[in-house]
């Protein structure tokens, strides 16, 4: 099965330019939005940060922060600093900056593979995702209630396949009591046996809708424009090995929201039901 454009598009966005001595340069994709969507930066940084470890120690965490809106027309440039590499664990730390800003930084640790104990939490009872609409024909269901250029971006082609448990709720009616949300989502088409990779785009995909699980509770969404919202930092652990081109669940609540800020977490389980990864991120969700 070939690969669709946007597939292909996704994944050159994720082979950055060499520019040496630890240094790479990324770019947006053309159609982006008027800012840099925040998974591109840590997925890009994440891959800048990879290059220069060992592909025998993967990624099991990150820690980001998002420092100024970066602007889609201009590249973004990468500097990793080789902070540590012990007999177990690499540490590396990643900045983000354009026209001499920072803005965005990361640090991320790498481990080699060994075993230990196991334990994880179960996953939610949810609809499979085949039993549910697809992101195009829930915008033509529900075309009359949502902006037209939400509609738009869930109508044209993308690299994801992604399955809303409860449109309602994340289309901002309001759910009393519950701050919660779930979702599938998948790379829509084979990819290659590179876990770099496929850690590098579960980076790229876990900043998705996050924010908008902290509304819910509220029956809003980030689609309001009397709301400002963006996203503060950003954090995801990998537990076991994963590849984004299977079904993932995404399940999501909100713990709080307070001071114009709001904390989300996350847990990303196979179509069988394995933890492999947890992610956290506070958000600015504030009244204009």
């Amino acid at each position: 099965m070939a690969l669709t454009d946007s597939v292909v598009e996704l994944l050159g966005l994720l082979d950055l330019e060499t520019l040496g001595d630890d240094r790479f340069r990324g770019f947006s994709p053309a159609n982006a939005p008027r800012s840099v969507y925040g998974g591109q930066a840590v997925a890009q940084a994440l891959v800048a940060a990879q290059r220069t470890v060992s592909s025998d120690r993967p990624v099991h965490s990150l820690h980001g922060y998002f420092i100024l809106a970066g602007d889609p027309k201009t590249p973004i440039d990468f500097s990793v600093e080789r902070v540590r590499d012990g007999k177990s664990f690499t540490t590396r730390r990643c900045a983000a900056r354009q026209r001499g800003q920072t803005i965005f930084s990361l640090e991320a640790s790498f481990q080699i593979v060994e075993e230990g104990f196991d334990h994880a939490i179960e996953p939610p009872e949810v609809p499979p995702p085949e039993s549910l609409p697809t992101s195009s024909a829930l915008a033509e269901r529900l075309q009359s209630f949502l902006p037209h250029k939400v509609v738009a971006q869930l109508q044209a082609p993308s690299a994801l396949d992604m399955r809303v448990v409860d449109p309602a709720a994340a289309l901002g009616a309001a759910r009393p009591g519950s701050a919660r949300q779930y979702f599938w989502f998948r790379i829509d088409g084979p990819l290659p046996d590179d876990d770099a990779l496929h850690r590098a785009l579960l980076a790229y995909l876990s900043d998705m809708t996050l924010l908008n699980t902290a509304l819910a509770l509220h029956g809003r969404t980030i689609f309001d424009s009397s709301l400002q919202v963006a996203s503060l930092d950003h954090a995801l652990w990998f537990h076991r090995p994963v590849r984004a081109d299977d079904w993932l669940l995404y399940a999501q609540e909100s713990p709080s929201a307070s001071g114009g800020r709001a904390l989300t977490r996350g847990s990303l389980f196979t179509r069988d039901g394995r933890l492999v990864a947890s992610s956290a991120q506070e958000g600015l969700i504030r009244r204009r």
